[in-house]
C-alpha cells in the first residue's frame, strides 16, 4: 500500500529516490539499478538536467534522429527529430528524398501576432467600462514600458489593446485582450508578465475612475494564449501531374486522384481528420521538442486551429488543376529560438545549430514542411502499398528486442521478414521456429 509523504521536495536526490523504492517497489536492487542507469556520468551536466523540473530523480531518454535531404526554399537542411514512434523519421526522409527532385518545399510566414487576456467581471453599465478604458488605455500601454523595453529594441512590444464584450457567453464577462510581436522568443513569460502588470494597473487605476460609479473590475486571470490563428505559416508541395507516377502502383493521374479523395475524407469526415492530423503533429512534435519548444501548447492551438469552423477537420489540402498537382498546409506555431531550454539544454542546441541557428520565422518554417512531410508520407502510404507495410518493418526491431533475441537470431530474423508480413504473432512464431 502506497504511503503519503510531507515534504518531499525538501528532500536530496538520494532520499526521494529511496522513499520511492522503499514505498513503491518490490524489486527495490533493480529498481535503483534502473533509475542510476540513466544518470549522465558527467554530474554537471546532470544537475543541469536535474533543474529543469522539480522532483527529478532521474532522466527519460528519447531517441533523436535526423531527417537528411529536406529542400525548403531552395536550401537544404537535415532535420532533428526527437521521437519514440517507429517510421516517423524514415517517412519523412522518405517524402523529403520524394521531392527533392520535385522542386521541393515552399514555405511563407503569413503572420506571427501572439494573444493574451486579462480576464475580468463587470457589473455596472458596459458604456461607462467603456469610457473609462478609453481613457485610461495610454496608462495601461506606459505601465508595461519598463517590460517591453528591451523586446521593442528586438522589433517586439505590444502591438494593440482591445476591451472585449464576453457578457453573452458570461453574464459580466468582459476581456482586456492584447496582441503581441515576441520576435525569436516564444515568449510565454514575457506576455504573461506584461498582462499581470496590466491587470495590476488596471484595478488601481479603476478605483480611481469616476464613471464607473464605484463598481469595480474584478479581475479573474491574466494569462497567454497558446491558441495563435495569428501566428500562422503555410507549407506546400507542388508538380505536373505525371510527376507523380508511382511504377507498379499507379499513373500520376490515377494517384492524385485518389491522393485528393483522402485528403478530402479528412476534411469532411472528424474521425479521420483526427488520425490525419495527428500524422502530422507526428513531424511537428518531433522537430518542436527536439528544438526545445513547448509541444503542447502547440498541439493545443492546432487543433484548435482545426476545429475554428466549428467541425474539427484537416490541416492540409490537395488540389489538381491544369495538370499541377498542389499539396498544402495552414499551421498556427508559436515558436522560440531565444529563452527556455534553448540556450541551456545542449542537445537543443545541437539541433538549432543544425538547422543553421535559424530565426523563430525560419523555425516556423521548417517545422511546418516537417508535418507537410510527413502527412504525404502517411497518405502516400495510405493510398497505395496500406500504411501497416512500412510501419510493421520499421516495428520490426522494437518486437525483437521484445522478445529478447540474440545477436545472431536479431539478424536471420530481419533477413526472414524483408518479403513477409510483420506481426507482433508472426514475430513470435518464426522466433520459435529459429530456436527449434
Amino acid at each position: 500500500m502506497q504511503k503519503s509523504i510531507s515534504g518531499f521536495s525538501k528532500l536530496s536526490k538520494a532520499e526521494k529516490i529511496n522513499w520511492l523504492i522503499a514505498n513503491h517497489f518490490g524489486n527495490k536492487k533493480h529498481a535503483k539499478t534502473v533509475l542510476e542507469s540513466y544518470w549522465n556520468e558527467d554530474k554537471k551536466l546532470q544537475q543541469l538536467h536535474d533543474e529543469f523540473i522539480e522532483n527529478t530523480i532521474s532522466n527519460f531518454y528519447m531517441p533523436f534522429g535526423v531527417a537528411p535531404n529536406f529542400l525548403i526554399n531552395e536550401k537544404l537542411y537535415s532535420l532533428p527529430m526527437t521521437i519514440e514512434e517507429s517510421s516517423v523519421v524514415a517517412a519523412a526522409s522518405n517524402a523529403a528524398k520524394f521531392w527533392l527532385n520535385r522542386g521541393g518545399f515552399k514555405t511563407n510566414v503569413i503572420s506571427t501576432e501572439k494573444i493574451g487576456h486579462v480576464h475580468f467581471m463587470f457589473k455596472g453599465e458596459k458604456n461607462a467600462l467603456v469610457n473609462c478604458f478609453n481613457a485610461l488605455k495610454p496608462k495601461l500601454l506606459r505601465a508595461t514600458a519598463t517590460l517591453t523595453k528591451n523586446m521593442e529594441k528586438r522589433g517586439g512590444g505590444i502591438l494593440d489593446f482591445q476591451l472585449n464584450d464576453c457578457t453573452s457567453k458570461i453574464p459580466h464577462y468582459y476581456q482586456l485582450e492584447v496582441t503581441f510581436e515576441t520576435v525569436d522568443a516564444m515568449g510565454a513569460n514575457f506576455i504573461n508578465s506584461c498582462l499581470e502588470q496590466i491587470a495590476v494597473t488596471f484595478e488601481t487605476l479603476s478605483k480611481e475612475a469616476s464613471n464607473l460609479n464605484g463598481i469595480l473590475p474584478e479581475v479573474v486571470m491574466s494569462i497567454l494564449s497558446n491558441y495563435v490563428p495569428n501566428c500562422v505559416v503555410r507549407a506546400e508541395v507542388s508538380c505536373a501531374v505525371d510527376d507523380l507516377t508511382l511504377e507498379g502502383h499507379f499513373t500520376g493521374s490515377e494517384f492524385a486522384k485518389k491522393f485528393i479523395q483522402a485528403v478530402r475524407i479528412a476534411e469532411v469526415e472528424p474521425f479521420r481528420a483526427v488520425t490525419h492530423n495527428k500524422g502530422i503533429m507526428n513531424g511537428v512534435d518531433a522537430l518542436v521538442i527536439a528544438t526545445g519548444n513547448d509541444f503542447r501548447a502547440v498541439e493545443a492551438g492546432v487543433h484548435a486551429y482545426a476545429a475554428k469552423s466549428g467541425q474539427y477537420t484537416s490541416l492540409s489540402h490537395a488540389t489538381l488543376k491544369n495538370n499541377i498537382f498542389r499539396f498544402w498546409l495552414d499551421l498556427p506555431l508559436a515558436l522560440g529560438t531565444v529563452g527556455g531550454l534553448t540556450a541551456l539544454h545542449p542537445m537543443v542546441k545541437f539541433a538549432l545549430e543544425l538547422l543553421g541557428k535559424p530565426s523563430a520565422k525560419d523555425l516556423m518554417q521548417i517545422v511546418a514542411v516537417a508535418g507537410l512531410a510527413q502527412n504525404f508520407a502517411a497518405l502516400r502510404s495510405l493510398t497505395t502499398t496500406g500504411i501497416q507495410k512500412g510501419h510493421m518493418k520499421m516495428h520490426l526491431l522494437n518486437i525483437l528486442n521484445q522478445l529478447q533475441v540474440n545477436t545472431s537470431e536479431k539478424e536471420q530474423l530481419i533477413i526472414h521478414f524483408k518479403t513477409k508480413s510483420v506481426s507482433q504473432h508472426a514475430v513470435a512464431e518464426a522466433l520459435k521456429n529459429l530456436r527449434a
